[in-house]
């Protein structure tokens, strides 16, 4: 049998999801999106789930869209909007980097904590695509001027810098990302589980309008950049390890 690439736990109402595919640095890939959609669906169907933490093992939260075996991006819109409309709050908590696609997850969760060794990097650009499918829950969440700049540049950049932006809820200085979390973990205990799902609702109606407005087109944006000839040629360099063409 294949190994599973999400593994849970579960610890005084908070299921952790941990995503676990070392041999390609939690990159999103068919089975992988296939299967964290589906532990998804069981949490939300779980009475003793008061809330879900999605981190990672390695020191990498996700890597972006998996090359060699990526997801369709239709796979990856019902995902993302799948953790926007879940009934219980979904929480990022990351100790590694953070790369293309990877931070469409992190902004798709309602929060998300890193530790300062967390890096972040809108990659797509660098290999002949664009952020177009993650961009759904990011625009209503994150600076359009750092947008913008990350966006055009794919520079990285720290997790100080990504709480600014507002790309991440906070942010650990020197300390360990789970003292980060304590104190929200220790709030969605004490809340009401019917309060949490109704306030999350009000919380999310504005990103859910963009998907329902949005998804459409920048799905076929998606699929006709990656089809495209510098896509090719982009990621074909990335993975053999090399600058593509037009690198100045």
């Amino acid at each position: 049998m294949t190994a599973a690439l999400v593994h849970t736990t579960h610890e005084r109402g908070i299921t952790t999801l941990t995503l676990d595919s070392p041999h390609n640095r939690n990159a999103l890939s068919a089975t992988l999106v296939h299967e964290l959609a589906d532990t998804l669906k069981q949490c939300g169907k779980d009475g003793h789930v008061r809330a879900v933490v999605l981190t990672h093992t390695g020191n990498t939260f996700s890597a972006g869209a998996d090359l060699r075996d990526p997801p369709k991006p239709k796979a990856l819109v019902a995902l993302l909007r799948q953790i926007i409309k879940l009934r219980k709050p979904v929480v990022a908590r990351v100790t590694g980097h953070v790369r293309a696609g990877g931070l469409g997850l992190l902004g798709a969760c309602d929060i998300a904590a890193a530790s300062h060794t967390a890096t972040f990097a809108f990659t797509e650009v660098r290999i002949g695509v664009a952020p177009a499918v993650i961009s759904l829950p990011l625009t209503h969440r994150v600076d359009p001027r750092a947008l913008a700049r990350y966006y055009l540049t794919g520079e990285t950049f720290d997790a100080t810098e990504a709480a600014r932006i507002g790309l991440l809820t906070t942010a650990g200085d020197n300390a360990d990302v789970d003292e980060v979390l304590a104190p929200i973990l220790d709030g969605l205990r004490r809340a009401a589980p019917w309060a949490l799902t109704e306030t999350k609702q009000l919380l999310t109606t504005k990103v859910l309008e963009a998907f329902d407005e949005d998804a459409g087109y920048l799905t076929s944006v998606s699929s006709r950049l990656f089809a495209s000839a510098e896509a090719r040629e982009g990621m074909t360099a990335f993975l053999e390890r090399r600058d593509p063409p037009w690198v100045l």
